[in-house]
């Protein structure tokens, strides 16, 4: 097994990002969070990749912050630092993101499965919002998102208990979009991720774009900004471009039928 903390493998336009720190439950020590947002810095900046695949090897997805490092109050203690590198390097990476949960995901694993666009579980995923266990609030967006996604109610039933969610349980709510069978995860989540980066890549940013931006509007600003978006796209679109889609389109419920 590699002693690196992450993994990071690209093929096909995909990026694979594996935390690999098992016999930690995949916690996010500084170090792995730095090789987090590097990797994420990185496919950012490569124009081969469209969409990127995060996973934890081990029976964990992620335990959350290391705890153990947290505790030191050393120079590697993430106590004492301000923001989120991270959540900013997620943020900054302009495709899809899909979260592959394994296993057990736990308050900042929660909230780095939450940061992605697309969560699809494994019939052994548990999430955990332990923060009021823990002591330290959510920065990473946590008790912004849950409550939009599965309902307020819900949402303080889990974070203020600190309740785990199981698998089927995170499908009914619409926290998972999917849940499989442990050994078809990756297969799951590549396959969609292989149609996601199959799409034109200045579509594909531009429309997840669109979707994030109208979810900070109410329904009166958002619809009138996706009017303005999609008509200055439009304008720059020609009637060859959209020959070619219109054929590609074709061409792909064929091979689909």
């Amino acid at each position: 097994m590699s002693d690196e903390v992450l993994l990071l493998e690209k093929s096909d336009g995909i990026a694979t990002i594996t935390l690999n720190r098992p016999d930690a439950m995949n916690a996010l020590s500084r170090k792995l969070s730095d090789a987090l947002s590097s990797a994420f810095r990185e496919i950012q900046d490569d124009p081969d990749v469209r969409v990127a695949v995060v996973t934890g090897n081990g029976k964990a997805f992620c335990a959350g912050m290391d705890l153990k490092e947290l505790g030191t109050g050393g120079d590697e203690s993430r106590g004492t630092k301000i923001g989120n590198p991270t959540a900013d390097a997620m943020r900054s990476f302009e495709g899809p993101i899909i979260a592959a949960v394994n296993g057990f995901a736990i308050t900042a694993g929660f909230e780095l499965a939450l940061a992605s666009d697309v969560i699809i579980a494994s019939t052994k995923a548990h999430f955990v919002d332990s923060h009021v266990r823990v002591g330290i609030l959510p920065g990473w967006g946590l008790g912004v998102r849950l409550p939009r996604l599965i309902s307020v109610g819900r949402a303080k039933s889990v974070s203020l208990t600190g309740n785990p969610i199981d698998a089927a349980t995170a499908e009914r709510w619409g926290l998972a979009t999917q849940v499989v069978e442990p050994d078809e995860l990756l297969p799951t989540a590549h396959a969609l991720a292989q149609d996601m980066a199959s799409c034109d890549p200045e579509m594909l940013f531009s429309y997840k774009k669109l979707i994030n931006d109208c979810m900070g509007m109410t329904m009166a600003e958002a619809i009138p900004y996706e009017t303005a978006t999609s008509t200055a796209g439009a304008l720059e679109v020609t009637a060859s471009q959209i020959e070619q889609r219109r054929a590609a389109v074709q061409e792909r419920n064929r091979d689909r039928s």
